[in-house]
């Protein structure tokens, strides 16, 4: 049996995938070669991309008037990388501060524009989404940006802002590809692969074409969108065996019966952990209800004494990675889309064996 892998991520791929990957290591449908060492400007590698390409736009209806980019340096690199696309002649952008990842984007986006909070989350630890009537959005702001997933709180956008005209960019991170998304209200999504789509490495960006033009004169040609979109994000040589395992993870995802279904699962998922959380004195989660995270779910010891011996005991079972982030300590477990229900009914019954010992 597999270890039932909590991480935050890189995390737990669907195992028909890394059986796929293993049978096609040393020679990728009979061309005599591992995805590793092909050319990415071979007819055999530009096909796994565009296939890549088009099974990511069939799970999310993305529309043609908006390009995919297959690029890297993660999230917090495109921290950097969206302020230099997006701010042409203006200087100001709108942030929403829901948690700790907001706050990298936030103090990254400083370095280039001036940067307006137009709400935030930490009069209350973090633990909820601002409702949108209390934004106080700029005029002339050259876009809003937003984390709808905080993997370290917990906290999750299950709403999409209204915007108006200037577009809205999301850091989507810990929770794409884990429901259906109306990619025509955002300007940008971009997030990084290692959670639900592939191994670390990948960074996905999709972006409204008609965004493009507008990269200040310092922007890295690498990070340019528009001049990566014209070069199919083949610019640099892209990172090709996390772009193949991708289109693998696209593929399970088109055959499990896509977002939907997805999202389908991974209420349930959610709901056992939250549930027995809740119908607990034991453990407690710290985040208002309408705003918890389906993808990382942290909680809490009514001891934190008992920490160490719950972590112990979890991977006794081969439950691992249930540490929370340092920022926040506790728990956390991490249930993306690949983690089986089993896994979740699993973490439940340890949960509820060592409450009755310790408790």
């Amino acid at each position: 049996m597999r270890t039932l892998n909590f991480s935050a991520g890189p995390a737990v791929l669907p195992e028909p995938v890394l059986r796929r990957a293993a049978a096609e290591m040393l020679d990728w449908r009979g061309s005599g070669m591992s995805v590793m060492e092909m050319s990415h400007r071979g007819k055999e590698f530009i096909s796994i991309a565009a296939q890549a390409e088009s099974d990511l736009r069939k799970l999310l209806y993305i529309p043609d008037d908006y390009a995919v980019l297959f690029l890297q340096g993660g999230a917090i690199a495109e921290n950097a990388i969206v302020p230099m696309n997006l701010l042409g002649s203006m200087r100001v952008a709108d942030y929403v501060d829901t948690g700790e990842w907001s706050k990298k984007s936030i103090n990254e986006a400083k370095r280039y524009c001036e940067v307006h909070v137009v709400a935030s989350a930490a009069d209350r630890g973090y633990s909820y989404v601002p409702p949108q009537e209390s934004w106080q959005l700029s005029p002339g702001a050259a876009y809003v940006h937003v984390c709808t997933n905080e993997t370290i709180g917990g906290v999750e956008y299950h709403w999409t802002p209204s915007t108006g005209d200037v577009p809205l960019v999301a850091d989507m991170s810990s929770h794409l590809l884990s429901k259906p998304v109306d990619v025509r209200k955002y300007g940008v999504i971009y997030a990084g692969a290692q959670k639900n789509a592939g191994p670390a490495g990948l960074t996905m960006v999709i972006v409204r074409k008609a965004l493009f033009g507008r990269a200040l004169p310092i922007t890295p040609s690498a990070f340019d969108w528009q001049l990566q979109a014209e070069n199919d994000s083949m610019l640099n040589t892209p990172p090709t065996y996390s772009i193949y395992i991708a289109g693998l993870v696209f593929q399970w995802l088109l055959e499990q019966g896509g977002l939907a279904e997805i999202e389908r699962r991974n209420i349930m998922k959610a709901a056992l952990l939250y549930d027995y959380i809740d119908a607990s004195d034991f453990y407690v989660n710290p985040v208002e209800r309408a705003d918890r995270s389906r993808m990382n779910v942290p909680f809490k010891l009514h001891d934190d004494k008992l920490d160490a011996a719950f972590l112990k005991g979890a991977e006794a079972r081969g439950m691992v990675q249930l540490k929370g982030h340092r920022s926040v300590g506790g728990m956390r477990a991490s249930i993306y889309n690949a983690m089986p229900v089993e896994g979740v009914h699993a973490l439940v019954d340890y949960m509820r064996d060592f409450e009755r010992s310790n408790g």
